[in-house]
Order: C-alpha cells, then structure tokens, then sequence
C-alpha cells in the first residue's frame, strides 16, 4: 500500500479518522478551512497542504465534512479540490450527505478521470478513536478494493453496499433509525421518571434487558446525569432527517414515527437544545410531561 494520501476536512471526526491511519502507519497530507485543526494532526506527523487543490496530485484522498453543501464546495468550487491541474485517482467521502449531491460530486469526478467511493461512517469520534465504527462504501469495484486496506485501518466493519451512490440512503436510515430510538428511549425514560422511578436506576435496569444494545449501555450514563456535551448534536440529526424524509418522499416509502420524530427534534432545536447532543430531546420530553427537574 504505497498509495500517497490526503485529507480534507480535519474536525472531530476527520481528525479521529485520521489519527487511526497514522496509527497504522500511514503518511497523511491533511487540510482544514481552520487551519488550527490541523495542528493536532501535524504535531502527531501529519503534513497540513496549504490548499484544497494541492491534495489533487496525491493518490487518494478522503474527505469529511458536515453538510451536502461544504461536499460540493470543497470538491467542486472554485477553490476545490478539482479546481487544480491534478486530480487524485480515487476520492473517497466519508460524510453524510444526499444522493443526490453525492452524484452529482460523482459525476464531476469522473469528468477529471477519478473514481468516487462514497463511504459514509457510523460512529462518533470517541468510537472512531477505540476502533469500534462501521462505514457502507459504494463505488466502482476496482475503487473500493483499492481503498479497502485504509478503510480497514479506521473501522472494524467495511461493507459493500452497491456501484454507484447506494450507501448514501444506508447510512441515512442508518441515522433515521438512531432518532427514532433515542426518542423512543427518552419516552419511555420519562414515563418512568414521571411514575417515580429514579432516571438512572431505571436506566441501569433497562441496560440489562433483552432490549437494551451496547450503544444504550455506553450512552445512558450520559441521559441519567443529564449531561449534553456534544457527540452528535440535535442540528445534525435534523440534518439527516430532512435528508432522510426526502429520500423516502422520492421514493414514495412512507415514514409515520420518522416524520414525528423530526418535529420533535424540530421542537428541541427551537427550544434550545441546537448544539446540544441529540440525548438532550429528553429535555424536550420531559418539559412536555412535567417531569425531569432532577
């Protein structure tokens, strides 16, 4: 594996993404819009491009960002990385974002002579960091075999899920699923507490039922104390969702708790729990039954 790689886009995730590949011994040439996310990176030794365009003439090159529109932007505006004479041969995107958008990127690569693996991630950064998350890669095949070895190197799970822009809509039910079960866990969390129930003892007690998933186990300490430091924040969820709802709109798939679960993450962002973690929809819960005031 002698490929030459880069990296656009060096927040919590990107950063703990690339940590992994140094990690396993790779050489990394990173870029961030915040130049001082990259410091980081560097001190571990990473090398920081002065621009997007100059990670065009590495082999390949991995981008993380937040929105459809900073996909678009970082690849293909005026300052992107397909805006220099040079191209890297694969380009891999591993943010959550529309199929839309990821074609339209897709299509765009491939006018340069590039190949377009899209392959989103499940897991946040303190998963990343301890090996656990799992991406869905799809993309031409000699593409994806050719970066399967570095995506390896940062998840414990890689699965194919199609040729083109399929694991776009994997990831988004993916993340549709995950509101769905918070809100649900903050319902019946609720309930509980409303009844007199202590939040962390019936927490604990549902952490050792048949019901209960490593993910609830690792996350409920977090409900109990009511602590809302940002893994995943409500903004981004809501991202997901629109973009989720919009797929199944297309495709004429109708979704009845996931587009009531998006009004209620709709009603938390304005009542104020916008960069909180999305744990902190129990606020909005509680405040709608009267409860949670300890």
């Amino acid at each position: 594996m002698g490929d030459r790689i880069g990296w656009l886009g060096t927040g919590r995730m990107g950063t703990a993404l690339v940590s992994r590949l140094l990690d396993a011994g790779q050489q990394v040439t990173v870029w961030n819009r915040t130049t001082a996310k990259t410091v980081p990176l560097a001190a571990r030794g990473a090398a920081v491009a002065d621009s997007m365009a100059q990670l065009g003439g590495l082999d390949i090159v991995f981008t993380m960002v937040s929105t459809p529109a900073d996909l678009e932007e970082v690849v293909l505006g005026p300052e992107g990385l397909l805006s220099g004479p040079s191209v890297p041969d694969v380009l891999v995107d591993c943010s959550t974002v529309s199929g839309e958008v990821s074609a339209r990127v897709r299509r765009a690569v491939a006018g340069r002579g590039a190949a377009f693996v899209a392959a989103p991630v499940s897991g946040n950064p303190d998963v990343v960091t301890a090996g656990g998350c799992c991406i869905v890669a799809s993309g031409p095949p000699t593409a994806l075999e050719r970066v399967q070895p570095y995506l390896a190197m940062t998840a414990k799970t890689v699965v194919r899920a199609g040729d083109a822009d399929q694991s776009r809509l994997v990831k988004l039910c993916h993340n549709l699923y995950l509101g769905m079960m918070v809100q649900a866990l903050v319902e019946v969390t609720t309930l509980a507490e409303k009844g007199g129930t202590d939040r962390a003892a019936f927490l604990e007690f549902l952490g050792g039922t048949v019901v209960a998933s490593d993910w609830v186990r690792n996350r409920t300490p977090a409900l109990a104390a009511r602590d809302w430091t940002p893994t995943f924040s409500t903004e981004l969820l809501r991202k997901d969702f629109d973009l989720g709802l919009a797929e199944a709109r297309s495709l004429e798939v109708p979704m009845p708790v996931g587009a009531a679960v998006h009004q209620l993450i709709q009603a938390a962002i304005g009542a104020g729990w916008r960069t909180e973690d999305f744990l902190s929809l129990y606020e909005q819960q509680a405040r709608n039954a009267g409860a949670g005031e300890s």
